[in-house]
């Protein structure tokens, strides 16, 4: 993938996280596409609509793609998401088996690809994930970061 690929996808992950803040949910978009380049699917975050805490942007976007493949497995996929993985999610693209992740904005507090802990490189998994941080890392984080003020304006 070449860097203006990186930056149209996280281009349209951006979109989907203000879709996510519209909905008064944390903005954090995810977009999968196959080894191909394909379009496969989409997700915001939605844990609060839904009272699932595993509705994140990449699980949203995952569950998505593997219906739409009809496999669990994402052989070759890349995953676009405008925060850095946690855990959680980092456990679900390894479980996929997708290729590689490109995030924007670092996650000092629960990052799993590189900031808090590097979970794709450990050498006690079976699957490795190549990855790419800091695409589009202003806007992600600034976008982050004005949700959260205005949330504590708000009281919320």
């Amino acid at each position: 993938m070449t860097k203006l690929n990186d930056e149209r996808w996280m281009t349209r992950a951006l979109e989907l996280a203000r879709d996510a803040e519209a909905a008064g949910e944390v903005p954090v978009g995810a977009v999968v596409l196959a080894a191909d380049g394909a379009l496969l699917a989409e997700g915001a975050n939605c844990p609060i609509a839904t009272a699932d805490p595993t509705a994140h942007a990449e699980v949203v976007a995952l569950r998505a793609a593997g219906k739409k493949v009809q496999n669990y497995r994402l052989m070759g996929a890349t995953l676009y998401v405008t925060l850095e993985p946690c855990a959680m999610c980092v456990g679900a693209l390894m479980h996929a088996r997708v290729a590689r992740v490109v995030f924007g904005a670092n996650d000092p507090k629960s990052g799993a690809v590189s900031s808090v802990i590097a979970l794709p490189v450990q050498p006690l998994f079976n699957h490795k994930i190549i990855w790419r941080g800091g695409v589009l890392a202003e806007e992600c984080s600034r976008l982050l970061s004005t949700f959260f003020q205005n949330r504590r304006k708000a009281g919320k």
